[in-house]
């Protein structure tokens, strides 16, 4: 086994574990009943529909979805968020399949009506083909007819709003916030520094940058048939004013 910091940053339980508190703050929890609204419509789905969220985290928008009748299979990588989420599930008797399993991996042929990527999940791999297979599997986990939806910042946004460092203070806290461009703007380094209760902890993650028309290649290249996109779970357009880039798929 290898030693943790030597990992990839996604697969350090020490990054989600200390940064959890930041990444899912209340103020984002509260954005899952706004987000999962706009995702149904966006993609059409009805109560009582099976929906994959794939790396669902703390399980917000798999909770909003069994809340409004959906038979939802959640998924993660990060034990301690599944169980997080599974405590939720309880507490509300929702009946919810949670699964530990990396996105690269999880497939489960024409066996969701939807299947769900958000708040900017995919594009962490090095290697870009982890990127095709991920996408890949989420084609063939979905029935006939069924829709992806992919939420994430795109280049182009972040070229529009981009700066190299600044911070903000979090619960008590303080969080720095350095940002590097990478490799012809395909990739953006982040470095992390949560400085809180006389500690501090620092560190390095990072993810490709897709534009929409990348994306939307990638999506029609494994089998999508129609694709659009969208400013925002909101179904706002995607113009110079997009503060999201949403792209979906239909199979």
């Amino acid at each position: 086994m290898r030693n943790e910091a030597r990992k990839p940053w996604y697969e350090q339980d020490r990054f989600w574990d200390a940064f959890g508190p930041v990444i899912f703050d209340a103020p984002r929890r509260g954005m899952a009943l706004d987000e999962v609204g706009g995702l149904v419509a966006l993609a059409g789905l009805k109560a009582g529909q099976a929906v994959c969220d794939l790396c669902c985290g703390v399980g917000r928008h798999s909770i909003e979805l069994a809340r409004r009748g959906f038979a939802v299979t959640a998924v993660d990588r990060t034990r301690q968020y599944l169980a997080e989420a599974q405590k939720t599930a309880r507490d509300e008797g929702l009946a919810i399949e949670f699964v530990e399993e990396d996105m690269r991996d999880f497939c489960r042929p024409e066996g969701f009506d939807a299947v769900v990527n958000l708040f900017t999940s995919f594009g962490y791999f090095e290697a870009q083909r982890d990127d095709r297979r991920a996408v890949e599997n989420m084609y063939r986990s979905l029935k006939a007819g069924g829709a992806l939806v992919i939420d994430t910042m795109s280049k182009e946004i972040i070229a529009r709003v981009f700066a190299a460092r600044d911070w903000r203070r979090i619960d008590g806290g303080i969080l720095l916030e350095e940002r590097k461009i990478m490799d012809g703007w395909s990739w953006i380094e982040n470095c992390w520094t949560l400085i809180k209760d006389g500690e501090q902890y620092e560190c390095t993650f990072s993810h490709r940058l897709y534009s929409a028309v990348e994306l939307r290649g990638l999506l029609e290249a494994a089998g999508f048939t129609r694709t659009a996109v969208y400013g925002g779970l909101d179904g706002a357009a995607y113009d110079e004013k997009a503060e999201r880039m949403v792209v979906l798929g239909w199979k």
